[in-house]
């Protein structure tokens, strides 16, 4: 139990760190309130795990939607919820001042339920296909399959560049489909089909009607235009290889809140954890 918690403590004492690193005052209002709701979740879920995952067998068959709404906002552990809200933090923060707050939360709360949809339209289509029943009672929990979504957003809005992946530089264009494959490479015990249902709602949003389904629904209702870029300054924030944010003061590390391990030492470590926890089946995160 002692161990436990302390691994606990530990996921959470880095994502505090990496908040207060960035900033508070740095961070747009709906990321903020979408990072607090997934880190309120994890201190008091609504209920155990296993009754809020969402797979075919629960939502389609037993008929539990709930779990749609229930299941990206919970968490299997402190560095499942760590890794998926310092990326939160990053790409929500990015978006969110290029598309303004109404739009950036509508497209969160539409691809948290979408993406499940998806997940569960996939599973039964592979249950069928491959005459395989465990399709249908892989059970799946998190946010990453809407960070996999929002990367792919980032991409279109912010197109050009590369991602360092595992020492490898990949264009950005071909980054979500090689984390896509990385991760559940080096750990498969990861929903493959959870984040391959966030990369297929984004390319819906950027390539096909979502988008401009969500814009004119956001028009109805508001004049709300895409924030202006803006510069942002503060005592000193964590470093991460994804965004470099320039200001008038030297960029800090974040070495002394994660033990000196650099994003890839990270990333192993919080999967050794993660599979090292209490019986879980079900794993459905990304850095």
């Amino acid at each position: 139990m002692h161990r436990q918690q302390r691994r606990a403590n530990t996921g959470l004492l880095l994502l505090f760190a990496q908040i207060y690193q960035f900033g508070l005052n740095n961070i747009p209002p709906v990321t903020l309130a979408t990072l607090g709701l997934n880190v309120y979740l994890f201190l008091n879920p609504v209920k155990h795990l296993h009754y809020v995952c969402i797979s075919v067998h629960e939502g389609y068959h037993r008929g539990d939607w709930q779990r749609l709404l229930l299941s990206p906002f919970h968490h299997a552990d402190d560095w499942h919820l760590y890794f998926n809200m310092v990326s939160l933090l990053w790409k929500g923060t990015k978006l969110e001042q290029r598309l303004g707050s109404v739009l950036f939360a509508l497209i969160i709360a539409v691809f948290s339920q979408l993406i499940g949809v998806v997940y569960v339209l996939l599973e039964l289509i592979l249950a069928e296909t491959m005459d395989d029943p465990s399709y249908r009672m892989q059970c799946a929990v998190g946010f990453s399959g809407v960070l996999f979504a929002l990367k792919v957003l980032n991409n279109h809005y912010y197109p050009g560049g590369s991602t360092s992946l595992f020492g490898l530089q990949v264009s950005n264009k071909y980054a979500c489909w090689a984390e896509l494959a990385a991760i559940h490479m080096l750990s498969p015990g990861t929903s493959f089909i959870g984040h391959l249902s966030g990369i297929l709602v984004g390319l819906l949003y950027t390539h096909g009607p979502l988008g401009t389904i969500l814009r004119t629904a956001v028009s109805f209702f508001t004049n709300d235009r895409p924030a202006r870029q803006q510069s942002y300054y503060n005592s000193g924030y964590a470093r991460y290889p994804e965004y470099q944010f320039q200001g008038n003061r030297a960029p800090g590390t974040y070495d002394v809140y994660t033990g000196g391990l650099n994003e890839e030492e990270q990333l192993q470590q919080a999967i050794r954890e993660s599979l090292n926890g209490p019986g879980m089946d079900f794993m459905t995160w990304l850095i």
